[in-house]
């Protein structure tokens, strides 16, 4: 057996093989830690499906109204225990963390209230959602005003300003884990902690919510372990294990998540409906798979880190600073680079490795997009994947790896497209 010809065979030359395999013996007491991570949520998981006594029976299909699906209802509980809040909502028909953030929004703010954001910009789908952008439809439109306090300067948060924004009609507010297409740092739960007591301390009524995309899984605690009333992710992201087709989930305090399932479905209704269509055991067996599968794509960002650091990029967690999420940010400063880079991770994948990736258009974004993953299950960023704007000062962000293999052969297979390229020399 000889790895290194299947590498050659796969098209990454000895010369990129040698420069990226000298990294990965340095990474190997990291990658142990990563581990470490992994066995402690991996028993968490298996401890939430123990504690709700998950059984056969609760993968069975339930079709029209879905009254009494016993799964979906355990699945909802077992994401309570894993959060440690009241109740969870967790639906196949949550169809993104878009969809999923909206209908937390929506079902927990009224006309007049506002919605405060004290990390900057959102992620550039959700301007539509609130109105930033306008859009039929928005919270905007249905008089929800809408304010944000930009970080300081080393990414961090502006207390100051957030007090001063603080009015009597703040009713939410939203933070962001992730970076979303921003190159700043990943906030840890721990700073999340600590801006939610002091946001509390001034106004302890003020619902706290955490876009927790990118995140779970990644540290031994999340959100709601440090005060957040809801955290809002996408299946198709960390919990689903790349197992998941579709869904997404909102966990919290009962009076958010009720009201966010009236959102959902309608008044009256709630959770007391929706089939899950024969979907449950991918939802089960996918949160089963989800610590290792994020402790792959962890591994695959610091690898990705650390290439593109050696070779003077900028590059958001710089190759040593832990992690908070399992996003990669690389910024190349010309669009050429980062979209060999995208042409690499595409011919990686498993799925569709001949297509040629290309910036295009995409619904919600203010500037064309280019985006490779040849994935099992569309859209899912916890499979190997990278996108990014076609804008100053394009950066790529690159995430996912179902498994760590797959990952160091994506980034390999992306530098060896910009060497190819004449883009860069090792």
């Amino acid at each position: 057996m000889n790895t290194n010809e299947i590498y050659r065979q796969l098209g990454i030359s000895q010369k990129v093989l040698d420069f990226c395999q000298e990294i990965v013996e340095g990474l190997r007491p990291r990658f142990n830690r990563i581990d470490q991570v992994a066995e402690y949520n991996q028993m968490k998981v298996i401890k939430a499906m123990q504690d709700n006594r998950v059984s056969d029976i609760h993968f069975a299909a339930t079709t029209g109204y879905g009254y009494n699906d016993l799964g979906r209802d355990t699945l909802e509980e077992v994401y309570a225990s894993l959060f440690h809040t009241e109740a969870a909502l967790v639906r196949p028909n949550l169809i993104s963390g878009t969809h999923a953030l909206h209908v937390a929004l929506s079902g927990n703010l009224r006309p007049g209230d506002e919605l405060l954001s004290p990390a900057g910009k959102p992620y550039d789908t959700l301007e539509e959602v609130i109105g930033i952008r306008d859009s039929a439809g928005s919270l905007k439109e249905y008089g929800i005003s809408y304010r944000q306090v930009e970080l300081l300067p080393d990414g961090t948060f502006d207390y100051e300003g957030i007090k001063a924004a603080l009015n009597d009609k703040t009713k939410l507010v939203t933070i962001q884990r992730s970076k979303g297409y921003d190159p700043r740092p990943t906030f840890s739960v721990g700073q999340i902690g600590d801006l939610i007591r002091f946001i509390k301390e001034l106004k302890p009524e003020v619902i706290c919510m955490v876009d927790n995309c990118y995140g779970e899984f990644v540290e031994t605690i999340e959100p709601t372990d440090v005060g957040a009333d809801m955290v809002v992710g996408s299946l198709i992201k960390n919990p689903g294990g790349g197992l998941a087709p579709i869904g997404g989930y909102i966990a919290g305090k009962k009076s958010c998540i009720d009201r966010a399932s009236y959102r959902l479905s309608a008044p009256g209704l709630g959770k007391e409906v929706g089939a899950s269509l024969g979907l449950n055991t991918s939802f089960y067996q996918g949160l089963f798979l989800a610590p290792t599968v994020v402790a792959s794509a962890l591994k695959g960002a610091i690898f990705a880190a650390n290439v593109y650091e050696k070779l003077g990029y900028s590059v958001v967690p710089d190759g040593r600073e832990e992690r908070h999420d399992i996003i990669q940010a690389i910024t190349f400063g010309d669009p050429k680079t980062l979209i060999a880079f995208c042409e690499g991770i595409q011919a990686a994948a498993p799925v569709d490795s001949f297509v040629i990736p290309e910036p295009w258009d995409m619904p919600g974004y203010d500037a064309p997009v280019i985006m490779a993953a040849g994935a099992f299950v569309q859209g899912s960023s916890i499979e190997l994947s990278a996108d990014g704007p076609i804008k100053p000062p394009y950066a790529v962000y690159f995430q996912g790896g179902l498994t760590w293999y797959h990952a160091k052969l994506g980034i390999m297979k992306s530098l060896q497209q910009i060497v190819d390229q004449n883009l860069k020399e090792l």
